[in-house]
């Protein structure tokens, strides 16, 4: 067992240096003087380079030479094999990828994110731009160190969505176009649903207040977490007993907040119910971007937009926001919530359309590794997309490709399918829990999701990351990766919602 332990010593470092990062990272995103920035990226990445240089150490590779016989005896869920096996993975993509480049990259990625902060505000691309054009080049670079992929994003969407290649993500998106974009025309043919019930003034401080009510009904625990505001919402976990999220508010859309806390809620929920004892080792978080997204869309989406949810907390809602909410019925607030329509924000996007936004990204991030896009014509390429695919095109940067941080807060390829991924797993995860249990509605009409939430710990929380995903996602339903139950979810949903 002495390689085992010295193994797992050496992980543990890793592990909390990592989180140092993660630290410094959430404090950028939520009180950092903005003269901080070029300092705070210099320190991250010295972080991100010491993890890296200690994860692909020579001796991590002898330790795992020495242990992976013994490992290939012991039980599949064995903790410690399966660390064995999961470090193998992440010492072989380590080692090929230079220290100095993740330092690099990660400087960088702190300082695009500051210029971010000031040019989509002032809906200036210009100023973003040259860091955007290498930030591609950087995530190209990084691509190549993994030679032989199929395709230059390969690599790049394995390492957020292990098993997933671009080919895979384009056989998965264009099964659920064929479905979705004839759904979305034919619920665009209906009668909108009026929404103006969430567009009056709604005060900030209460609506964190009824949002920390709800996510601590669904399980968020506040004395191993905490919530504050920022520029685009975000979860992290710094330990096992220190999983924080972060919501940002409009006085003038109650939707805003309620739901990206709710959003934001899931995916912790997923970082708090993972095994105690796998706390500090890599393989004690979440499995992939995509099953981290049907965390936080299950509880958003299937349960917090859900019928039976606000059957329970809209009287309380009405009872926080009286004067704004107290002549309107819950069935018109619960067609306000699910209310389809074509939009220019994908935060904002209701469910049928929601992921027709992931595939423009996806689409557009693809194009840009491959050459065919180049940055300084990104802007007129997303208004293109969006008028095609959405009917809508916005007039401004801010609201177009300036809105999501994800590329100028990481790299560009691999970044955007966890969430459609995300969304047909939340699907899939919510029927297996029907059929263990089929009372849930039931319960989630009484304000009681205890059920629910020790479904997920015990089929998918506690794992972490022990297997790869697709192995975990058919342990816990019983399937592959499959879009039936989603769309059959959605057409029930809306069909009602809509009179189809």
């Amino acid at each position: 067992m002495e390689p085992l332990e010295e193994l797992e010593t050496r992980l543990r470092e890793i592990v909390d240096l990592r989180s140092a990062a993660a630290v410094l990272e959430w404090d950028q995103n939520t009180y950092m003087p903005p003269e901080g920035a070029a300092a705070r990226g210099r320190q991250i990445a010295t972080l991100q380079r010491l993890a890296h240089e200690k994860l692909s150490d020579a001796r991590v590779g002898r330790l795992l030479e020495t242990l992976e016989p013994w490992a290939r005896e012991r039980a599949d869920d064995d903790p410690g094999a399966c660390l064995v096996r999961m470090t193998r993975l992440d010492f072989d993509r380590a080692t090929r990828v230079p220290p100095a480049f993740t330092a690099r990259f990660a400087d960088h990625v702190a300082r695009t994110w500051n210029v971010w902060t000031k040019a989509r505000p002032a809906d200036d691309f210009a100023m973003v731009r040259p860091l955007l054009e290498r930030t591609l080049e950087m995530s190209r670079e990084l691509a190549g160190f993994f030679p032989g992929a199929t395709h230059v994003a390969d690599p790049l969407i394995d390492q957020m969505d292990p098993g997933m290649t671009a080919a895979s993500v384009r056989a998965l998106f264009s099964a659920l176009r064929a479905e979705l974009v004839p759904l979305a025309r034919d619920i665009l043919s209906q009668p909108a649903a009026d929404d103006a019930c969430l567009k009056q003034a709604f005060p900030e401080e209460a609506q964190l207040a009824f949002g920390g009510e709800i996510i601590r009904a669904i399980g968020y625990d506040f004395s191993r977490g905490r919530q504050d505001k920022t520029h685009h919402p975000f979860m992290t976990r710094f330990s096992w007993g220190d999983v924080r999220i972060t919501t940002r508010v409009k006085e003038r859309d109650l939707g805003e907040a309620l739901f990206s806390t709710v959003h934001e809620a899931g995916h912790a929920l997923y970082e708090l119910g993972t095994a105690r004892e796998l706390d500090g080792l890599p393989i004690g978080e979440g499995a992939s971007a995509g099953i981290h997204e049907s965390q936080s869309r299950l509880w958003e989406n299937v349960v917090g937009r859900s019928r039976p949810f606000w059957h329970h907390f809209f009287p309380k809602l009405q009872a926080a926001f009286p004067s704004q909410l107290s002549g309107i019925s819950e069935t018109t607030f619960y067609r306000a919530i699910n209310k389809v329509a074509r939009s220019l924000i994908r935060t904002d996007a209701d469910e049928v359309t929601y992921n027709l936004h992931v595939m423009i990204r996806f689409d557009l991030e693809l194009e840009m590794l491959e050459g065919k896009l180049a940055v300084r014509d990104l802007p007129e390429a997303w208004r293109a997309r969006y008028q095609s695919d959405l009917g809508v095109s916005s007039p401004t940067d801010r609201d177009g490709c300036l809105q999501d941080v994800h590329w100028f807060g990481g790299q560009i390829g691999g970044v955007f399918q966890g969430y459609t991924i995300g969304n047909v797993l939340a699907a899939q995860l919510w029927e297996a829990a029907l059929d263990q249990h089929p009372d849930l509605p039931e319960e989630h009409a009484r304000g009681e999701f205890g059920t629910l939430r020790a479904f997920l710990v015990e089929r998918l929380h506690r794992h972490g990351r022990k297997h790869l995903a697709p192995a975990i996602i058919e342990q816990a339903t019983g399937h592959p990766l499959t879009i039936e139950p989603y769309l059959g979810y959605l057409k029930g949903k809306y069909g009602e919602l809509y009179g189809l």
